[in-house]
């Protein structure tokens, strides 16, 4: 059987051909943009901007037995279930568009708030820790029972003071932002000595579970439910929709 090299010249690409295959190209580049800059530009509407965190002294929170906080009045006639992760950018960027609003909504006592956070973010921190170490102090501020002080702290947590990946917070310096945030010295020494670290670790990976099982496999944040419903975060009025 002969070696030698084909004859045959591959016919080149026509300008046609090219040119679809570089619109087809154009058109995936500008949806990722679009929907990055949708979700996480920081020119993106702020919901209810300068209203702040929780102010109502009516509202509580608690700890729950699976590790999850809720937060709202004690008699608020719904509930949704919000889970983040303390180092997830997408979080972020939900706390800092809806956060405020969703604060008014449970001083009006329309809605509560359970949080159930996970922790598959650790490994993108500097310790390998960060998200249930911040989840164990997002505890220790919620045993307190003070929604005003839980909420603040929550929100800072998330926004001004959320660390980037390959970064993360030391336990001192989550205690130090739950002492500013209002906590007292008992959420304070719960944060710095680690008293809740190892059950946070437990029952965030039982959420992580948890969430994989309602999105079918896909455990993904941030993620909201009304009950089972899975909200759609791209429509930006979906807290008025399910709290007028």
């Amino acid at each position: 059987m002969s070696n030698s090299p084909s004859d045959y010249t591959p016919r080149p690409m026509s300008s046609r051909t090219t040119y679809a295959l570089g619109a087809v190209a154009l058109v995936l580049i500008l949806l990722i943009v679009f929907f990055a800059y949708r979700w996480g530009s920081d020119n993106a509407e702020v919901r209810n901007d300068g209203y702040g965190s929780v102010r109502n002294p009516a509202v509580t929170t608690a700890v729950q037995s699976d590790g999850g906080v809720r937060l709202g009045l004690p008699d608020a006639p719904k509930t949704l279930e919000i889970y983040e992760d303390p180092m997830c950018p997408g979080c972020g960027n939900l706390e800092h568009l809806y956060g405020q609003e969703l604060a008014q909504k449970v001083d009006e006592g329309k809605l509560a708030i359970r949080y159930r956070f996970v922790n598959f973010l650790d490994p993108k921190s500097t310790d390998g820790a960060y998200s249930t170490r911040a989840t164990a102090a997002l505890q220790c501020v919620a045993e307190t029972g003070s929604g005003i002080t839980y909420s603040k702290f929550h929100d800072t947590l998330f926004t001004t003071r959320q660390p980037e990946e390959g970064s993360g917070l030391s336990d001192d310096e989550l205690a130090t932002m739950a002492t500013d945030a209002g906590a007292p010295q008992s959420a304070h020494d719960c944060i710095a000595t680690g008293a809740r670290i190892e059950e946070a670790r437990t029952q965030a990976s039982a959420a992580v579970e948890d969430l994989k099982a309602a999105l079918e496999g896909d455990a993904a944040t941030p993620s909201v439910f009304d009950v089972a419903t899975k909200i759609d975060l791209e429509q930006h009025d979906w807290v008025q929709q399910v709290a007028p």
